[in-house]
Order: C-alpha cells, then sequence, then structure tokens
C-alpha cells in the first residue's frame, strides 16, 4: 500500500437518503456486537489525512482510540519510510499504543522489491530488504508482516520464485516469532488458488495471507486504474482460497448506497464466509473511497461490518 501507488475511484452516491446514512453512522457509538467480532482500522483508511499532514502517523494509535473506539490498528510501510531501521522508534510508538491501549497487530509493507522475480539476485536483495521491517514488527508487538506476491515472467517461473523467496523470508521472521502473510493485490497475488498453493508447498507455518475483501484485477498491480482492468479472479472465491491462511481480514469499502451497503462487494457474503472458515481473528477497516470523508467513510465501514455479522449470526 505504499503511496506513491494509491489512486482513488470515484463512485456516485445515491440521493438524500445515503447523506442521512452517513450522518447517523459519524453519530454512532458502535457498541459491540459480540466478543467474537474483532475490528481493527488499517491505516490507508487515513491517508489523505495522512499525506496532507493534518494528522501525524506516530499518533495513529491514539487517533485509533480516541477518534474511533477501536483497540487494534494495522500500520503502513509507507508513511515511515525513513524509520524502517530506527529501533528507537518503534519502540516508542509501542510505548504510544500501549499508553492509548491498543494492540498493534501488523505493518503492510510495499515498495522493497519483488518478492517473486524470477532474477535470482533481485530476489535475494528484495528478501533482505524486507529484514528490517520484521524487526519493526517485532518491535511493535505485532504478529505478522504482510508482503506483495509479485514478479514478472510466466506463471510458473514467478510461482517458482514467489515459492524460494517467501520461504525464506519467513525463516527469518520465524526467528522472532513474525508471521510473513500475503494480501491479494493484483497480478499473481491476486490469483487465490496460486498464492494458497505456494503457501501450502512452502510448509512454513508462518506464512499466511491477508485475503482483502477488494483487489481482485489479476491484470494490473493495486493503484493501477481498477477501470480499465481487463481480468479479475472472483472476489468471494478469492477470498474463500485464501481464508484458510488467514491471519487477518481486510473489509475494502469504497461507495455505500442509501441503506449503507457497499456498491460493490457483498459484506454478508463475505462476512458469511470469514465465519465458515472458523477465522477468529480481527476484521480491519480500510476505506478508500472518496465521495465520503475518511472519518465518514470508517464509520460507515465499521456499521456495515457490524450489520453483516449480526446477520450472519442470525
Amino acid at each position: 500500500m505504499a503511496i506513491s501507488r494509491r489512486q482513488f475511484l470515484s463512485r456516485t452516491l445515491a440521493g438524500a437518503g445515503a447523506l442521512q446514512f452517513w450522518a447517523n453512522a459519524s453519530a454512532h457509538s458502535f457498541p459491540s456486537t459480540g466478543a467474537s467480532l474483532k475490528i481493527s482500522l488499517a491505516q490507508w483508511s487515513l491517508h489523505r489525512a495522512f499525506r496532507q499532514q493534518t494528522l501525524d502517523p506516530a499518533n495513529f494509535a491514539a487517533i485509533a482510540r480516541n477518534t474511533y473506539q477501536l483497540d487494534a490498528v494495522e500500520y503502513v510501510s509507507g508513511f515511515y519510510m525513513d524509520r524502517g531501521g530506527d529501533e528507537k522508534f518503534w519502540l516508542d510508538m509501542r510505548r504510544r499504543s500501549e499508553s492509548a491501549g491498543v494492540r498493534n497487530l501488523l505493518i503492510m509493507v510495499d515498495d522493497e522489491g519483488d518478492l517473486g522475480t524470477p532474477n535470482e539476485k533481485e530476489r535475494s536483495r528484495a528478501v533482505e530488504n524486507h529484514y528490517k521491517w520484521v524487526h519493526a514488527a517485532h518491535l511493535l508487538g505485532c504478529h505478522s508482516m504482510r508482503v506483495n506476491a509479485f514478479g514478472t515472467g510466466d506463471r510458473a517461473s514467478v510461482r517458482a520464485a514467489l515459492l524460494d523467496g517467501m520461504s525464506r523470508l519467513a525463516d527469518y521472521a520465524a526467528k522472532t516469532n513474525i508471521n510473513v502473510i500475503i494480501e491479494n493485490h493484483g497480478l499473481f497475488s491476486s490469483d487465490g488458488k496460486l498464492i494458497a498453493g505456494i503457501i501450502s508447498e512452502s510448509g512454513r507455518p508462518n506464512l499466511g495471507t491477508l485475503p482483502d475483501f477488494g483487489n481482485w484485477c489479476t491484470s494490473h498491480k493495486w493503484g493501477s486504474s481498477q477501470e480499465a482492468c481487463d481480468s479479475f479472479y472472483d472476489r468471494y472465491e478469492g477470498v474463500a482460497d485464501l481464508l484458510p491462511f488467514a491471519r487477518g481480514v481486510s473489509a475494502k469499502s469504497y461507495d455505500f448506497d442509501a441503506s449503507g451497503n457497499e456498491t460493490r462487494i457483498d459484506y454478508l457474503k463475505m462476512i458469511k464466509l470469514v465465519k465458515a472458515s472458523g477465522f477468529t481473528g480481527h476484521i480491519g477497516i480500510e476505506y478508500e473511497g472518496n465521495q465520503l470523508s475518511e472519518p465518514d467513510g470508517i464509520r460507515a465501514t465499521r456499521a456495515l461490518l457490524e450489520k453483516a455479522w449480526k446477520q450472519a449470526t442470525e
């Protein structure tokens, strides 16, 4: 989720009824719907505020707690690129989160090289580039580091390279009990069966997934125009493929209709898949729309998650 690769997708908001929904969502205090539903906040949900410097990335944990009443967070490396190897900084970040009563779950890492490039020298460099983020995750008290399964070449060559690169990185991360998790982020990484097969074959218990409700274009990396995408992996099949290995789940949202439902993603169907898989971890809010403000988008996504969870439970 590197900052340089993010673009925004526009959708039309559905009339006055939708506006009233956003007002209600903003005022909602969001009581828990049950101990089995655990919600976290992905830092990318506030990327505009962080990029415009109206919010400080160092205060992310406190923002999650004080503004959104959430007690678990997911970091994005792009906001801390000059701090990757700064041990003092990450220890201070952990103290900040502990002071706020917030649990650090994972850090999403981008732009450190392709772990699936068939070029062995470049692949080794990419693996080693991720080492500092393994340590950052460990210092933060996270359970996982999210990486991208990118590589250029034919399917067989990239698969073999990913198996090697991911296995080597997982072995390194195991020394500090950090999971290496793959998110569907376009191209081969959004081929659910390919990624599931690599993880199974690796035999590394700390190599897993972060299934995202969005990002299922197999002809572009995430951040390219999804409007121009000419090849999609079925999002529900893909989430089902990745859930057996999930260490987290990313609840992507773009836009909402007047009833508060996501316009592209059937949240009830997704939540039923999550529950059926036996997943018991956190579901992270990752709002990426631009019709709502970031705070309203976060609150709308949470309201929808809680509604879908309740419906799936009933």
